[in-house]
């Protein structure tokens, strides 16, 4: 089985411009995300796919590769699959542009259910909610599943929602029950060729309705394993998180 990884960036972000080539002491975002990718021994290539010139010069001048795409995707998705349809590869591994701590394990605990279950057609992977900030916060995605690992739902709202007397939204989580629920980190596996007709599925209403790509999978019946990990995702989304990694990883000006 032939695995490729494409790495989906863009330059242009409403909240934070150029995240990819912001640096973390002596390399930038992107290029720790390469590397980091590259180091999983399942992947046969790892590509970035990006439509910004720059983000395509610099990933060359480290000595990676890089794939100039279509400036009118909507989304990583739409991106990785234009690439997708001109490689030879029997899965395609979605790793985040902004995801600079991601992990070969985590990468490896994606591709093995491919290995194992030949019908499966997408993969993702999840890590246990310890912290009741990121329980209730919208942009953590929280997800169950069934007892043989298989997604039942996603969402922006804590589920599985407690049911209390008072019904409230935000209801009382005691700190010895953290871990009961699970965050959805956002790297995902395909089939190659599912990951062509999952780009040309329309939109549905659930995925409308939270913000959520992944859902349209599941409203068109596609089983989506989702995988345990401890690997709970670091992505930079805004400038503060920016500099609160930079903190973490003792780049302090």
């Amino acid at each position: 089985m032939k695995v490729n990884a494409i790495i989906p960036a863009r330059y242009e972000s409403s909240r934070l411009a150029g995240k990819p080539l912001l640096k973390i002491k002596d390399q930038t975002i992107i290029q720790m995300v390469y590397e980091r990718t590259r180091s999983s021994s399942l992947l046969e290539d790892v590509v970035v796919a990006t439509d910004d010139s720059r983000i395509f010069d610099h990933v060359i001048s480290f000595g990676g590769k890089a794939v100039m795409t279509s400036t009118e995707h909507r989304s990583g998705t739409d991106r990785i699959a234009e690439v997708a349809e001109g490689l030879d590869a029997d899965v395609i591994v979605n790793v985040q542009g902004d995801e600079p701590l991601i992990t070969n394990k985590v990468i490896d605990a994606l591709i093995r259910p491919f290995q194992r279950d030949s019908k499966l057609q997408m993969s993702t992977v999840m890590a246990r909610i310890m912290d009741k900030r990121e329980l209730f916060n919208p942009n953590v995605v929280k997800v169950v599943s069934d007892g043989n690992g298989n997604a039942i739902y996603f969402s922006r709202s804590p589920i599985p929602f407690r049911k209390s007397p008072g019904m409230n939204l935000k209801f009382d989580v005691k700190n010895d029950e953290m871990g009961h629920w699970f965050k959805h980190v956002g790297i995902y596996g395909y089939k190659r060729e599912f990951l062509l007709a999952f780009a040309r599925m329309k939109e549905g209403m659930l995925e409308k309705i939270e913000g959520l790509e992944q859902l349209r999978a599941l409203e068109n019946g596609v089983r989506i394993h989702v995988e345990q990990t401890d690997y709970s995702g670091i992505g930079i989304d805004t400038n503060e998180d920016y500099l609160q990694l930079k903190a973490l990883l003792g780049d302090i000006e």
